[in-house]
């Protein structure tokens, strides 16, 4: 079932709208996304039938290829939020889930890359929880 998503940057320069459908969503812990993110794994949705229309600041989007590799993660210039990267040409699309501002019905499919995860990200079941900064 094709839905419509809404999203946008940290600053709210970057605004985008998705129709379509997400084929997979993965948390990803490659030391790519890893760094990408500055957290134990990157949250990404993937889809390769999505109408991707950026609706202002598509001028403020960049785009950071790492060498010798698929990787490519695409940030507001302003503010350096993750943004969807999307290849017209293949039309593939991958989407940061925490830069949409409509919830994700999907589910996660996989944890990917588990190799080469951090070492700190175990056991966080265990880690204390807050509703807000603690005290």
């Amino acid at each position: 079932m094709s839905e419509t998503h809404q999203g946008s940057c940290l600053c709210g320069t970057v605004q985008f709208k998705i129709q379509g459908t997400f084929k997979s969503f993965y948390f990803c812990h490659c030391s790519h996304c890893r760094k990408g993110t500055g957290s134990a794994h990157g949250s990404n949705l993937f889809s390769f039938d999505a109408d991707f229309t950026c609706t202002s600041g598509e001028e403020a989007i960049k785009s950071y290829h790492v060498p010798s590799t698929r990787h490519q993660r695409s940030f507001c210039e302003s503010c350096g939020s993750p943004v969807p990267t999307y290849d017209r040409e293949h039309n593939f699309l991958v989407v940061p889930a925490g830069s949409l501002d409509t919830p994700v019905h999907a589910e996660p499919t996989a944890r990917i890359f588990m190799g080469s995860k951090a070492n700190w990200d175990e056991h966080l079941e265990d880690v204390p929880k807050f509703e807000k900064l603690p005290a």
